[in-house]
């Protein structure tokens, strides 16, 4: 478990997940575009802001661009990125494609004041996605008095990597999805996200927050979110409209 600065453990957390536009192979775009929804989170005294998977650098499983794109989290490359960070007063999670040691990793990176707090790997990998090696672990973090802990869009489809999240006393779920898909699945899947989602809620008791692109890619792939925040009961608290990029943002107490 990592804990993070606590600032009002009375108060509770306020959570920003961000809809965004997919950016691929432009790390300053991306970077450029958590700046502008952090400027909007300071209108609403937000506390965290979530990320879709693999924001930083674009969702692609293509190893060239894996290859080209992925940051070793302890590089100077990296370090850069933080100190572009740096100036943002919420912690940010975003996802990153990891290098180390020649491995690859699907990360979710927790930054605070350009400081990398810690990371979680994507444990439940899907099969197009042998580029990356599964993670082992799943931390914990605490902000504000609020435990949590994060998954990687997939892996809230098999009910183990939440209920591992729980079993370390949190309170709320992070999901950061990139669901840029052929048109017919995401036709297929459009609803299904909350349906697998709101069943990790209600198992774990937790609240679920996830965030995800919207938008097309050309025209065989689109994106339709979604990006919403789902009660320990498993319902669908608020939510960013489909096909639309911006905020959603809920108190977690």
């Amino acid at each position: 478990m990592a804990d993070d600065t606590d600032r009002n453990p009375t108060g509770g957390l306020r959570v920003g997940a961000c809809q965004t536009p997919e950016i691929l192979a432009d790390p300053d775009a991306a970077l450029a575009c958590i700046e502008d929804f952090a400027r909007q989170g300071a209108d609403h005294d937000v506390d965290l802001l979530l990320f879709p998977e693999c924001f930083l650098q674009g969702y692609l499983v293509d190893p060239d661009h894996v290859s080209r794109h992925a940051l070793d989290l302890g590089s100077p490359e990296f370090a850069a990125v933080l100190r572009r960070l740096e100036p943002i007063t919420p912690t940010v999670v975003v996802g990153v494609i990891e290098t180390e040691r020649g491995r690859y990793f699907n990360t979710a990176a927790v930054i605070t004041g350009g400081r990398l707090v810690g990371r979680y790997r994507k444990t439940r990998l899907m099969r197009g996605e042998t580029v990356f090696e599964p993670g082992a672990a799943f931390p914990t973090f605490l902000l504000r008095g609020v435990r949590y802990g994060i998954n990687i869009c997939s892996d809230t489809q098999f009910p183990e990597p939440a209920a591992q999240v729980a079993a370390q006393g949190a309170h709320l779920l992070l999901v950061a999805a990139q669901n840029m898909l052929r048109r017919p699945v995401a036709e297929q899947c459009k609803d299904l996200h909350h349906s697998m989602r709101a069943d990790r809620a209600r198992e774990t008791g937790m609240w679920l927050v996830s965030a995800d692109v919207t938008g097309m890619r050309g025209d065989a792939r689109i994106a339709y979110g979604p990006t919403s925040v789902i009660s320990p009961q498993g319902d669908i608290v608020t939510q960013v409209p489909l096909m639309t990029t911006g905020m959603v943002v809920a108190d977690i107490g």
